[in-house]
C-alpha cells in the first residue's frame, strides 16, 4: 500500500480542488531548423541566414516561445487563485445562506471579485462543499503534525480524538450540514465525496500508526468509515451542550471497534453505513449495530 502523503503529492493538482476549472498547458512549438552546408572557411554564428533573412537559432526561439507560453499561463493561474479565494470567502456565508450560489456570490463580493466568476464553477454548490472537505482535511493533517499530545495517546484514543477534531470543524455549519450530505449524495458528486472520505479515513489510520498491508487494511478502513458516518449523523440530532453526547457515542463506537469480539455481521453493517450516510438516515443501522 502506498502512503497517503505520497498519493496526495502525485494527485494533488487533479484531486485537491476537483471543481476548479483546469486548463491544459499548451507546449511551445519547436521551430524547424534549417540544414546549412558549411565549408571550412565559413563562420558559424548563433543565427542562420537564408536568402539574406536572419533566422534565430532554435535555442533562442524555444526560449522566446516558452516565455510567451508562461505569460499566457499567468492569467489562467491567477484566475484559479481567484476561484479559491471566492470559495474560502464563501464559507462564512454558508451559515446563513447554505451551500448555495448565493453564498458564493456573497463571498466573491467580500474579496472584491466580480460575482460573474461563480458561473465558472460547473457544479456550484458541490464545489463549495468539496472545497470545505479538502480544507478540513488539510487542517486536520496540520493538527496531526503539530500536536505532540496525540503521540502520547493509545491508538483507540488517538482515533477518537482525530475524528472528534474533524467533526468539530463542521459544528458551525451543523444546521446546514444535512444540505451538504444531500449535495454529496447526488450522482454527479458521489464519486468525489467517497474519495474525500476515503482519504480522511486513511489519514486517521496512518496517524494511529497503522501499517497494515493485507486484507486487514480494508477491514479497518471500512469500520472507521462506518464509525465516522454514524457519528456524523448522530451529531445532527444531538442537542447536548457542545455535542458531549456525540463524543460519548464516538468513544463507545471506537472502543467497540477495537474489541476483538466484534462480529463479521457488525462489520457488514458498518460498511453499509458508509453508503447510507451519504444519502439517507442511518438511524436503522445505528440501532442494529449498537442496540444494547
Amino acid at each position: 500500500m502506498y502512503r497517503t502523503a505520497a498519493k496526495r503529492l502525485l494527485l494533488d493538482t487533479r484531486h485537491r480542488f476537483p471543481n476548479l476549472q483546469t486548463f491544459n498547458h499548451t507546449p511551445s512549438r519547436l521551430l524547424t531548423s534549417l540544414n546549412a552546408q558549411s565549408t571550412p572557411n565559413n563562420n558559424i554564428n548563433n543565427n542562420l541566414k537564408f536568402n539574406n533573412v536572419e533566422i534565430p537559432n532554435s535555442s533562442d526561439s524555444t526560449s522566446s516561445s516558452t516565455a510567451q507560453s508562461n505569460e499566457r499561463q499567468r492569467p489562467r493561474i491567477d484566475y484559479q487563485v481567484e476561484q479559491t479565494r471566492v470559495l474560502q470567502a464563501s464559507l462564512p456565508h454558508v451559515i446563513r445562506l447554505g451551500w448555495s450560489e448565493a453564498a458564493m456570490i456573497a463571498g466573491a463580493r467580500d474579496v472584491g471579485v466580480s460575482p460573474s466568476i461563480v458561473g465558472s464553477f460547473p457544479r456550484k454548490d458541490a464545489a463549495l462543499v468539496e472545497f470545505f472537505m479538502e480544507d478540513c482535511l488539510q487542517r486536520l493533517i496540520d493538527r496531526m503534525d503539530s500536536e505532540e499530545e496525540l503521540q502520547n495517546l493509545i491508538p483507540s484514543q488517538r482515533i477518537s480524538k482525530l475524528v472528534r477534531i474533524r467533526l468539530e470543524m463542521q459544528a458551525p455549519y451543523i444546521l446546514k450540514w444535512p444540505q451538504a450530505l444531500s449535495i454529496q449524495a447526488q450522482p454527479l458528486n458521489v464519486r468525489t465525496s467517497f474519495k474525500q472520505r476515503a482519504m480522511l479515513v486513511d489519514e486517521i489510520w496512518h496517524a494511529a500508526a497503522d501499517e497494515a498491508s493485507d486484507i486487514d487494511w480494508y477491514v479497518k478502513r471500512t469500520i472507521l468509515g462506518g464509525i465516522y458516518s454514524t457519528t456524523e449523523i448522530y451529531m445532527l440530532t444531538d442537542s447536548s451542550p457542545d455535542f458531549c453526547d456525540t463524543w460519548a457515542f464516538l468513544d463507545d463506537r471506537v472502543k467497540d471497534a477495537f474489541d476483538l469480539k466484534k462480529t463479521i455481521q457488525e462489520v457488514k453493517y458498518l460498511a453499509e453505513a458508509i453508503g447510507a450516510g451519504m444519502g439517507g438516515s442511518l438511524q436503522g443501522f445505528v440501532g442494529r449495530i449498537f442496540r444494547g
